[in-house]
């Protein structure tokens, strides 16, 4: 299919990671701001949490994007979680409901399956979101990945989220997570927290994005 069919004429990438692109009847520019990144070194947790000193969150953007670089937790076949906090970070049990679904493939070829998984859903849930699963502790091992988040400052809608990751798995096999969901609040949320479910987050880097 040729690019123009998709209504998009032209698409670069410029300075700042700013994308700027003409569409069929419009012309649009897209920028994607570098706000932060945080590199795990033996992490139990890490923090983006909007303040007087750093402004990670708040309604300077509509969308923000988190990406995942080489996640290696330190133990084996452990998940990478978050959630959201309405209090600065003093808590992160806000009320969520997501959805769960992944693809996976073993090294081997012999098993291959794609599924959805109701025992990393939430129902009005307060845990921490199950975004990247099973990923290894070996040294070649890690995940990577995206997620978006919708909105935060706003206190009159929900705020929207949704994740991929592609997980090199403890027992070998390429996992690809999808994850989509709402924090069931009006109350803007201003810190996004990140663990593993079990061990510490041996190294990796999540960078954080404002998109104009």
């Amino acid at each position: 299919m040729a690019l123009s069919k998709l209504a998009v004429n032209s698409f670069d990438l410029t300075d700042n990671y700013a994308f700027t692109g003409t569409t069929t009847g419009a012309t649009s520019t897209q920028k994607l701001f570098l706000i932060k990144n945080l590199d795990a070194s033996s992490s139990s947790t890490l923090s983006f949490v909007d303040g007087s000193s750093s402004v990670d969150l708040d309604n300077t953007y509509k969308t923000y994007l988190f990406r995942f670089n080489n996640m290696h937790p330190s133990a084996d076949q452990s998940d990478l979680q978050f959630q959201g906090s309405t209090d600065g970070g003093s808590n992160y049990n806000t009320t969520m409901t997501t959805t769960f679904f992944q693809a996976y493939h073993d090294e081997g070829g012999s098993s291959a399956a794609l599924s959805y998984d109701g025992n990393h859903d939430q129902a009005q849930g307060t845990s921490f979101q199950t975004i990247h699963r099973y990923v290894g502790n070996g040294n070649d091992e890690c995940s990577s990945g995206e997620l978006w988040l919708f909105n935060p400052s706003s206190t009159t809608f929900v705020t929207h989220f949704f994740s991929t990751a592609s997980d090199y798995t403890g027992n070998d096999n390429n996992n690809v997570i999808r994850v989509g969901g709402y924090f069931n609040t009006t109350s803007a949320i201003n810190a996004i927290q990140f663990k593993q479910s079990s061990g510490t987050m041996d190294a990796g880097r999540i960078a954080l994005y404002g998109i104009k």
